[in-house]
């Protein structure tokens, strides 16, 4: 089958035109894709082009054929993330259920990049496989984990990651030790231009019954503090060195903050919801507007944690 046919809408621009004649591609290419609905905020402008690989080789074929001042961006779970209302112009590529697997071996867990965070550690817990707790409170999923080095109640990925693959913007395959990884917090050293696609973890032997215990506890008290039920994209600012970045916006007196149906959580105030028809725009300008507040009343100068990425 060719490239063309698998197109899941006529091509609509010369770019998707252009992917449209690739060869020896078998995922799924969708032209002026809609990506506001794939992101936790259901705000933002479509992509140019999104594909879908059917495995890793497919990612690293249409990666080798894809002309190179084309921009891609890996898109996961959909977390941690604005997109822009102008959209994305170029191709995003999105994991779908090849890239899911976990599995559990002794205390070494593998998982693909396209399984959600939360799945690796019921199953993990599930094996009796202790030190993957934590990631029941991430909303995202292993291949955002990796490139952001994600973590919560004290712990992080870089504790447990041993090694990871990906496909670099050539289209060759690589891997990483924990080591190269250039880990700091919320950072990885990596080119962002890599698509991480699977991992190795390593935990410790634990108890099936305590392990699920700690989590109903995690999943018990992000219900009662974050607004996990709404349309959020998580921890929207790092916590700056010697503080905690809710504290600092709360002092600001920036908590139920509003720019049209964006708001700043009355839950967390580290935390943007769209309560509404928020648009990217409105949580990005809702966002710049607390750092605003904080920098004037506390002199502290707050970090994204969350991407913002697009066309304004």
């Amino acid at each position: 089958m060719s490239a063309a046919a698998r197109v899941g809408r006529a091509p609509e621009n010369g770019l998707a035109a252009q992917l449209s004649a690739l060869h020896g591609l078998r995922g799924k290419l969708v032209a002026d894709a809609p990506l506001a609905p794939l992101t936790f905020f259901r705000a933002g402008g479509p992509a140019a082009v999104l594909y879908e690989p059917a495995d890793e080789a497919d990612l690293a074929c249409f990666l080798r054929e894809l002309p190179p001042e084309i921009p891609v961006l890996a898109l996961g779970a959909g977390s941690n993330l604005i997109l822009r209302d102008g959209g994305f112009e170029g191709v995003v590529v999105r994991l779908g259920p090849a890239f899911e697997e976990i599995a559990v071996e002794g205390t070494r867990v593998s998982a693909g990049a396209g399984a959600r965070d939360m799945k690796l550690a019921l199953r993990a817990g599930k094996a009796g496989v202790s030190g993957f707790s934590f990631l029941r409170g991430v909303p995202g999923s292993v291949g955002g984990a990796l490139r952001m080095n994600a973590g919560a109640y004290g712990a992080e990925v870089k504790d447990r990651l041993v090694s990871c693959r990906g496909v670099d913007r050539a289209g060759r395959i690589v891997e990483f030790t924990n080591a190269e990884m250039g880990y700091a917090y919320r950072h990885c050293g990596l080119d962002p231009s890599i698509v991480f696609t699977s991992a190795v973890f390593e935990g410790t032997p634990g108890d099936p019954e305590t392990l699920a215990a700690q989590m109903a506890e995690i999943s018990a008290q992000r219900a009662k503090t974050q607004p996990v039920s709404s349309r959020t994209g998580g921890s929207t600012f790092k916590n700056p060195p010697g503080h905690k970045a809710w504290e600092l916006i709360d002092a600001a007196g920036c908590r139920g903050l509003r720019v049209g149906d964006a708001q700043v959580s009355e839950l967390h105030c580290n935390f943007l919801v769209n309560v509404g028809n928020a648009s990217a725009a409105d949580l990005e300008a809702l966002g710049e507007e607390v750092r605003a507040r904080v920098r004037k009343t506390s002199g502290v100068e707050l970090e994204w944690e969350i991407l913002r990425l697009g066309e304004r």
